[in-house]
């Protein structure tokens, strides 16, 4: 069965994670799921912390 990653350096999907795994997001089940990553990553960033409206990690509070 063929795995698919998320890569955050070249942002790129991989099959049976090619790259070192601290620069790949998965594994998906398809690739369609795998090129979405990021905007996953950011949608439970938004729901662990509504106040990061952009959902990068970032949040405006003090």
């Amino acid at each position: 069965m063929v795995e698919y990653w998320y890569n955050v350096r070249t942002h790129e999907v991989e099959e049976d994670a090619q790259s070192d795994w601290t620069q790949l997001i998965g594994p998906y089940k398809t690739r369609a799921e795998a090129e979405k990553a990021l905007e996953k990553v950011k949608e439970r960033n938004r729901a662990w912390d509504p106040s990061d409206a952009d959902g990068d990690g970032w949040s405006d509070r003090d």
